[in-house]
């Protein structure tokens, strides 16, 4: 399988073969203010497995090992990120798939900064904390 991930004006994208390797929701600071949301819904993907194009630019988050965020030039939409915490692997905003049917997130992380009125599946797992 094959998908694509676009920003809000169409000028860049990334496409990812096969399915990740990690699916699910974060609820560190650095995930809240990325999205401007209450959490960040993220697909992790091997490097190899992923494809960027079009004008994007790097913005580092914290020393040059800890994260380095990709977004359009033009619009500003993050589209993808890699982390000190997760070697190997690209993280994808999973908005920007726009696809309905992308399969639902099997792990939250952050839990301790998860906002109180968020409530989520009993049976996704609870797993490690990256740091913020």
């Amino acid at each position: 399988m094959t998908r694509q991930a676009t920003c809000c004006c169409g000028a860049a994208s990334v496409t990812v073969a096969g399915e990740p390797d990690i699916n699910g929701v974060c609820h560190c600071s650095d995930c809240k203010k990325r999205t401007g949301s209450a959490f960040g819904w993220q697909a992790y993907f091997p490097d190899a497995a992923v494809t960027a194009t079009g004008a994007l630019s790097r913005y580092q988050v914290g020393d040059p090992e800890r994260q380095a965020r990709f977004f359009c030039t033009a619009c500003g939409s993050t589209l993808f990120w890699t982390s000190s915490f997760m070697p190997g692997r690209t993280g994808i905003a999973v908005g920007n798939f726009a696809d309905p049917v992308f399969q639902q997130p099997t792990m939250t992380v952050s839990n301790d900064k998860r906002c109180a009125w968020v409530g989520l599946p009993d049976a996704w797992s609870r797993s490690f904390t990256p740091p913020d």
